[in-house]
C-alpha cells in the first residue's frame, strides 16, 4: 500500500487523526507510532482512544511500558506499549502482547525494530517535526502493511470536531 502524507499543524489536530484513525482500527490490529520525542505519539493515541472509548485517561507508558485501558462500550479495548526503554525483541515477547492482541488494538510507541514480529499486518505511524522550532506542524506518514490493510483509505480528515472551518 502506497504511504499516505497529512499535515497536521496542532496538538489538537494530532488528537483528531488519532480519533477518525480509531473509525478505522479493529480487534487486532498493530499500530507502531515513531518519531521523535514530543513528535505526538502519545497525542495521537489519546485520540485512538477517545476514539475507541476506553477507560481511563490515556497517558503515556514510559515507566509502565504497557497499559490496558478496557472498552466502555462495543469497540475494542486499547493497550498502548512505549517499547522505548525496551532494548530487544525478547522483552517485547516478556510483555505477552500477543495474549490480547486479538482482541484490542495494540499501539507501540517506539515498537520499530521490537514489536513487527507480532503481526504481519500492521499500520505504521511515521511522526515528523518542522525542523523550525517555532513551527509544531507535524507531518505524519501513514502505511498500511499486510493484506489488513489493502484497500483501506487512510486519507484522514485531521480537523477537531470543535474548529470551524
Amino acid at each position: 500500500m502506497d504511504p499516505v502524507v497529512l499535515t497536521v499543524p496542532t496538538a489538537a489536530h494530532m488528537h483528531a487523526l488519532g480519533r477518525r484513525l480509531a473509525t478505522l482500527l479493529r480487534p487486532g490490529d498493530l499500530v507502531l507510532a515513531r518519531g521523535d520525542l514530543g513528535a505526538g505519539k502519545t497525542a495521537l493515541t489519546q485520540g485512538i482512544g477517545a476514539g475507541l472509548v476506553v477507560a481511563g485517561p490515556v497517558i503515556s507508558p514510559t515507566f509502565m511500558i504497557s497499559r490496558v485501558h478496557r472498552p466502555l462500550g462495543v469497540r475494542p479495548g486499547l493497550v498502548h506499549v512505549d517499547a522505548y526503554r525496551l532494548t530487544d525483541l525478547a522483552e517485547v515477547d516478556d510483555l505477552d502482547l500477543d495474549a490480547s492482541l486479538d482482541d484490542h488494538v495494540t499501539v507501540v510507541e517506539w515498537g520499530e525494530g521490537k514489536a513487527e514480529q507480532l503481526t504481519e499486518h500492521r499500520l505504521d505511524v511515521r511522526i515528523d517535526r518542522s525542523t523550525d522550532p517555532t513551527d509544531d506542524t507535524r507531518t505524519v506518514t501513514l502505511t498500511g502493511i499486510g493484506d489488513r490493510w489493502r484497500g483501506v483509505d487512510l486519507t484522514i480528515d485531521t480537523t477537531p470536531e470543535d474548529i470551524d472551518d
